[in-house]
């Protein structure tokens, strides 16, 4: 659906991203010491300080520290190539609505990198043994993000040419 929304919205919204992730990871390295557990629901849920020097799953973790400036070069060009496309397309308002979130996570966690050379991870839920890793808010944001343009592709191929024609023309 196209809108009438202006692109700094989009901007403002990725900075909002930011500006939260920023704010809860500082408090959290402040009052954390490195796997350091706060259980806020019991047996689900934890604050927790971890740091992840690899992307997701942390993926080329465990490596020497190459993969530092790697992530940074791929977050830096992802970065300008959303806001690209938020420029282009800034009136579709669930694309631009995803790429504003994924953008302001991917600068979160750009940021990050560049500060510390990791990412700081601190939302932890589990079930007995099982664990997802922990994250934050930064990557809740990509995730958001992309469901979001999945749905926005979904809804994009479902919809009939002649419906296309009349969405292009508003």
């Amino acid at each position: 659906m196209n809108r009438r929304v202006p692109f700094g919205l989009w901007l403002g919204i990725s900075a909002v991203v930011v500006l939260v992730d920023q704010l809860l990871k500082f408090v959290i390295v402040e009052r954390f010491r490195e796997g350091e557990q706060l259980t806020v629901i019991p047996g689900l849920f934890d604050l927790t300080l971890w740091y992840n020097r690899g992307a997701a799953f942390s993926f080329l973790a465990g490596h020497d520290g190459w993969q530092r400036w790697f992530f940074v070069a791929i977050a830096v060009v992802a970065a300008l190539f959303i806001v690209y496309l938020l420029a282009r397309h800034h009136q579709q308002t669930l694309f631009a609505a995803g790429l504003a979130l994924v953008l302001g996570g991917a600068v979160g966690n750009l940021i990050d990198r560049l500060r510390i050379g990791k990412v700081v991870d601190f939302l932890l839920f589990y079930q007995g043994s099982w664990s997802f890793p922990a994250f934050n808010i930064a990557d809740s944001a990509i995730t958001a993000g992309a469901a979001l343009l999945i749905v926005d592709e979904i809804r994009r191929i479902r919809t009939s040419p002649k419906e296309k024609a009349v969405d292009q023309r508003q």
